[in-house]
């Protein structure tokens, strides 16, 4: 087992240094830069332009300009913003729990309807069921995240007013966050209405960013179920008289939940990847509309170090997957 995890763990190090390299190139390919983008429309003599880019550290050879930025990375500093000057470290943990929020939401409304759609889909093979199920399930993967979401609010928001635009709560409600999670922050307020108000701005951005792994779930889940249905002992517990709702959720999705799980913790890759179109569509306060901003900006430090610490959080979480899939299955620790 310690030379599984320790396999894992190299193949860590090439990964991150991968990341790094394009974390610092992608900003750099656009077009301008911050001192550019600083300036906007008002005029900057070439001495204050020689200035900024000297204090930002842009006229160094670009191969200077990434050993520097590993270097502080390795040792845990991500340096401060260009255009807020804060701490890249600091901005992240104050809007990281959003993100986190959204992100556990559309987990669980993904986990169960996926869950659902899987185990119908499979116990009723080849009927209008199963055929309704898994193209709901396309049709939710094949559709562009930021054209369901502004479907949804053209229909739910605009349209029939049942939920909010966007944002986390009414602005009729101010408190001071404690955790940074607006569900628990809206309780412990003790202000009437606010926890129902943050529940109805996480509609619509949870069905957004939970579709796409709504339908891998459901199609994993189905295959899954297939391949257990098929086997000795689920037959057996037929003959023996055992109720159908006894073997399906008994006997066949407990065997089944192995690789449903491990598709579960793959996701946490897409749901960050697509929480950066789902905030910036719902103007959610989290670190994907922070990057979207700080790729507008030129804001190279923000854009270099958000990258940076999602990759991290994706590496790790697929390193939890992969032991405890270990753990499950001893057979995995040999490949």
């Amino acid at each position: 087992m310690l030379r599984f995890i320790l396999n894992r763990l190299a193949l860590i190090v090439p990964t991150f240094l991968g990341i790094s390299i394009l974390s610092f190139s992608f900003i750099r390919l656009l077009p301008g830069d911050p001192v550019d983008v600083l300036a906007g429309e008002r005029s900057m003599s070439e001495a204050r332009r020689a200035e900024l880019i000297h204090q930002f550290g842009l006229d160094q050879p670009l191969w200077q300009q990434y050993a520097d930025y590993l270097w502080r990375a390795l040792h845990g500093d991500l340096g401060t913003s260009l255009t807020t000057a804060h701490s890249i470290t600091g901005e992240f943990l104050t809007l990281f729990p959003a993100t986190v929020e959204l992100t556990i939401c559309a987990t669980i409304f993904a986990t169960i309807i996926g869950v659902i759609f899987g185990i119908l889909a499979a116990t009723k093979r080849g009927s209008w069921i199963d055929q309704l199920t898994m193209g709901t399930a396309l049709i939710g993967y094949s559709m562009p995240i930021f054209w369901w979401g502004l479907l949804l609010i053209i229909v739910f928001a605009v349209g029939l007013h049942w939920t909010p635009v966007s944002g986390r709560i009414d602005l009729d409600y101010y408190f001071k966050p404690v955790t940074g999670f607006m569900l628990i922050d809206s309780l412990l307020s003790g202000q009437k209405g606010a926890f129902l108000s943050a529940v109805r701005h996480l509609i619509l951005p949870t069905i957004v960013l939970g579709t796409i792994p709504l339908a891998v779930i459901a199609r994993q889940t189905r295959s899954a179920m297939l391949e257990v249905l098929g086997e000795d002992y689920v037959r057996t517990a037929r003959s023996k008289g055992l109720s159908p709702a006894r073997v399906t959720g008994v006997h066949a999705f407990r065997n089944a939940l192995i690789p449903v799980v491990t598709t579960i913790g793959l996701q946490v890759g897409t749901l960050l990847a697509g929480a950066i179109l789902t905030e910036t569509i719902f103007s959610w306060p989290g670190i994907g509309k922070w990057m979207i901003d700080a790729i507008g900006h030129r804001d190279y430090t923000v854009v270099q170090g958000g990258l940076l610490i999602i990759a991290i959080i994706v590496m790790v979480v697929n390193l939890v997957v992969d032991v405890l899939y270990a753990l499950i299955n001893p057979r995995i620790r040999t490949r």
